[in-house]
């Protein structure tokens, strides 16, 4: 890059082609991007090139080595490295013996900022806590769930089950009704957010939400609760039961899936700007012989007719002017968001199957977006290097979250809704406040892409996969890798958790769900927190498919386990 910003083209081309080969393992995907700066212009343009030009690359070595490599350098007099090193490294120094790369997350990371600043970072103080009265809270006192171990586990569910604590914490940013949400009230949330108070009955202390949040209407309330009363109790001996949705002869224009909470409602967004829903129970009768009946207009009695006079299985929704990427079932599945290529947002009406509001505000494609716990609000994720947090009744963000160096790929709520966090292709993960859209965690260790996050009921832990395969399970309040999850050969394009947090499901291109014990992961014994040993966390259990890369995985509130794919001929 140096003798690119001094005019020298041609040697640049040859010095890079002449040492491409020593990184092709650890950073292929920053090679291709750095082989396309040719001119000044580039350097100045391409905000990865002018982060590694002003920040140092971390690279961990063990003291040994550290003191052998000074001797080399002083005994050759080899003051050209020594600039090099002085300018352009920065060396983290472990005591002990020489280990594997393989064995350390951390061993060489590229990131915007110098570990310094990623340190003073994660100092921020964050509130993991459960919203307070929560309806899994007040079953719990009400002495509805089953075991104490239950209760402290149960309390909060994963991002579906979430928004059943509409009322909890998590709804916090996201959870102002839509009738009910009232605009000075987001600008004095901030101030109303109280410090989360230890609850002597929980492992997880109680906060509260930093948004409105919307009021529930009592038959949903009921119906909730009613389903956490009769909630499977998931464990390392009691695996879930799992229903897979399969797309048949999608020719490989299926992006993206999406299953309502209690799997009645499937989607699909699709390379042809459409969004489609199928209904489990109209799909399951037939009409006369084997075509399936086509889903009826909520305004009208009719099936729904395709081009060619066959009746459809779906409700078709129109209006993406590109590839549709993500799709995500608001938590009482009355709703649908959808975000695409065309850089725009949609929310769609299930009951209607009518397109209610087209929210603009990105530049470029929108890759995720996802609904809060408590409905209402959700974020969105896009190739513009921003994730944005938006209301349903207002068609501008509430807040921008700028600061990763490349696109952000997926987005993720925290369980009591005050922070959103996102996975980024610069292999970062980031936590956000969502009242004051400031960065309060920065999460380094993936050494591809990532493509999925999930978190823990609790509101503890986080879990993220990448492009690579590997799971990371991370300490929100510490920012610190628990512990790592290998065992996927393929991107891992979906995680879930169950509803007690005792096991995490996760789906891979690999075409296949693995389940882990997060249990083991996570309460390690304080002498075992520095050995690093990767065996912490058990795959329970690997769930083979046909030939279906799975696209998506979600918990429904009794703990059965939906997952959905396309049918892959070409594997």
């Amino acid at each position: 890059m140096d003798l690119v910003a001094k005019g020298h083209l041609q040697e640049a081309r040859t010095f890079f082609n002449a040492f491409r080969e020593d990184h092709e393992l650890m950073h292929s995907r920053d090679l291709q991007k750095l082989e396309g700066v040719l001119t000044q212009s580039h350097l100045e343009e391409m905000e990865f090139a002018r982060s590694l030009r002003q920040n140092k690359v971390n690279i961990k070595i063990c003291q040994y080595s550290y003191d052998l490599l000074l001797q080399y350098l002083h005994k050759t007099q080899s003051t050209a490295m020594l600039g090099v090193i002085n300018e352009h490294i920065n060396f983290q120094v472990s005591p002990g013996q020489p280990t594997s790369i393989s064995d350390d997350a951390e061993v060489v990371t590229l990131i915007g900022s110098c570990q310094d600043a990623a340190n003073q970072i994660n100092q921020k103080e964050i509130h993991w806590g459960l919203l307070e009265d929560s309806l899994e809270e007040r079953l719990e006192k009400a002495g509805g769930l089953l075991s104490d171990s239950e209760k402290t586990e149960g309390e909060n569910k994963e991002g579906d089950v979430d928004e059943t604590k509409k009322r909890s914490v998590e709804g916090g940013k996201q959870g102002a009704s839509t009738k009910k949400l009232k605009k000075d009230k987001a600008a004095s949330a901030t101030a109303k957010s109280a410090r989360p108070e230890a609850n002597t009955t929980s492992t997880a202390p109680r906060v509260k939400p930093e948004l409105p949040l919307p009021v529930m209407p009592t038959e949903v309330e009921q119906s909730i609760l009613e389903d956490l009363r009769n909630r499977v109790q998931l464990s390392s001996v009691a695996l879930p039961s799992v229903s897979f949705y399969t797309f048949l002869n999608t020719h490989n224009g299926l992006n993206c899936s999406s299953i309502s909470h209690d799997g009645s409602l499937v989607a699909g967004g699709f390379s042809d700007s459409s969004l489609k829903i199928w209904d489990m129970a109209k799909l399951g009768q037939q009409a006369g012989s084997s075509i399936l009946q086509g889903e009826n207009d909520s305004t009208s009695s009719k099936h729904v007719v395709g081009p060619n006079g066959v009746k459809r299985s779906y409700t078709l929704l129109q209006g993406h002017s590109g590839p549709v990427y993500s799709a995500n079932f608001s938590p009482l599945g009355d709703f649908i968001l959808s975000s695409s290529a065309d850089t725009t947002i949609r929310l769609w009406s299930t009951e209607l199957n009518a397109n209610l509001v087209c929210y603009k505000g990105h530049n470029y494609p929108v890759w995720d977006v996802q609904f809060s716990p408590v409905g209402h609000y959700f974020a969105s994720a896009s190739h513009d290097r921003t994730a944005r947090i938006w209301s349903m009744d207002k068609i501008q963000p509430m807040r921008i979250m700028a600061g990763h160096l490349s696109d952000v790929d997926c987005v993720q709520w925290h369980a009591n809704c005050n922070y959103i966090a996102t996975g980024s292709s610069d292999k970062t993960v980031r936590l956000w406040d969502v009242q004051s859209g400031e960065c309060v965690r920065i999460f380094i260790g993936h050494r591809s892409m990532i493509l999925s996050l999930a978190m823990s009921p609790d509101g503890r832990y986080m879990a993220s996969g990448d492009e690579d395969g590997t799971i990371m399970m991370w300490d929100l309040s510490s920012g610190r890798c628990v512990t790592p999850l290998m065992g996927h050969s393929s991107c891992v394009w979906t995680l879930a958790f169950s509803c007690e947090g005792s096991l995490l499901a996760s789906g891979s291109a690999d075409c296949t769900v693995k389940l882990w014990d997060v249990t083991t992961s996570t309460k390690v014994p304080k002498n075992e927190e520095k050995s690093g040993n990767p065996n912490r966390l058990r795959s329970l259990k690997t769930l083979p498919t046909k030939l279906t890369p799975v696209y998506s995985l979600r918990f429904s509130r009794r703990n059965l386990l939906f997952a959905a794919g396309a049918l892959s001929k070409n594997q």
